[in-house]
């Protein structure tokens, strides 16, 4: 399985232009044709991706120029902490945080839904990881509009047009950072309802998964419906070549994890990171240290 061909699997899933984007068009079971019998050559690829993603997390860090953000949305039980568990494995610690966005605080509540992310954003140099965002404003807070009551809005803001407003400022938001060095790639990982009621029972099955177990997931399930509307019309309003979206089928872990890998891959290598080159008063600088180095004893 060529790196290519994963990279052709890429055009499949990634969304630039949302107006015809239909996720009913996208199966959540879906494997671009890989069959099971793949799976180890699968992992083998996944294992080369991490470590060539090591490799070019260096260079992003040494030359301090750009910064990568990356957004896991999904319903519950799609298995996002998995995939970034296995797909930033072998990153340098050092040069990558992970941020998870839960319900927001009374201070978060006193500003913009936007204020709580931007201290999470990346450095240069640095990748950047929101699991859940501020998408969830248009995801969550639609489905359950008690949500938008405590935001402490102006009533004479909370239009019919809110959310298209929403959509609205995340998208200049997102040409921002763009505009200022950050590479943006955004993942809705697709799982279905029964994939979904099938891990469910499982973290209530197996003692060591019973921690992953919520009620309140169980009782979101009654609005899948409408969690379907809203992941599609966020992605419709949201798709840009800038930042695209990339909808990655989640029923197979093995598949969504290479998919993954191979977008943030081709991201980064889209960047032609190099490492600085020194000028010539720094090599020399360097010669002279050498120089001396080799005339010190031990």
């Amino acid at each position: 399985m060529e790196r290519d061909r994963i990279y052709k699997v890429l055009d499949r899933y990634r969304i630039t232009k949302g107006k015809k984007f239909r996720l009913k068009n996208v199966d959540p079971k879906d494997t671009y044709g890989l069959g099971s019998e793949l799976k180890a050559e699968a992992k083998t690829l996944l294992q080369e991706g991490v470590r060539k993603l090591a490799e070019m997390q260096d260079k992003l860090y040494a030359q301090d120029r750009w910064s990568v953000l990356l957004i896991f949305q999904a319903m519950d039980a799609a298995g996002k902490d998995g995939t970034i568990k296995h797909v930033m494995s072998g990153v340098n610690p050092q040069g990558c945080e992970v941020a998870s966005f839960k319900a927001p605080s009374s201070e978060e509540l006193d500003h913009d839904y936007l204020w709580r992310c931007v201290p999470y954003l990346p450095n240069r140099g640095h990748i950047g990881i929101f699991n859940r965002s501020y998408y969830e404003e248009v995801l969550v807070v639609r489905i359950h509009p008690e949500l938008l009551k405590v935001q402490k809005l102006p009533p004479q803001l909370v239009t019919k047009r809110i959310w298209e407003e929403r959509y609205e400022d995340i998208n200049g938001f997102e040409r921002y950072l763009t505009r200022n060095g950050t590479v943006i790639r955004k993942f809705f990982l697709h799982v279905s309802k029964e994939e979904q009621k099938k891990r469910f029972l499982e973290r209530l099955t197996e003692p060591e998964k019973h921690w992953k177990f919520s009620a309140a997931d169980v009782r979101e399930r009654a609005y899948w419906d409408d969690y379907m509307d809203a992941y599609e019309r966020m992605i419709r309003a949201t798709a840009t070549p800038h930042a695209p979206w990339f909808v990655v089928p989640a029923d197979n872990k093995w598949f969504t994890r290479l998919v993954v890998s191979a977008a943030v891959f081709h991201a980064m290598e889209e960047l032609d990171l190099q490492y600085p080159k020194v000028d010539k008063r720094k090599r020399a600088e360097l010669a002279e240290a050498r120089e001396l180095l080799l005339r010190t004893d031990d």
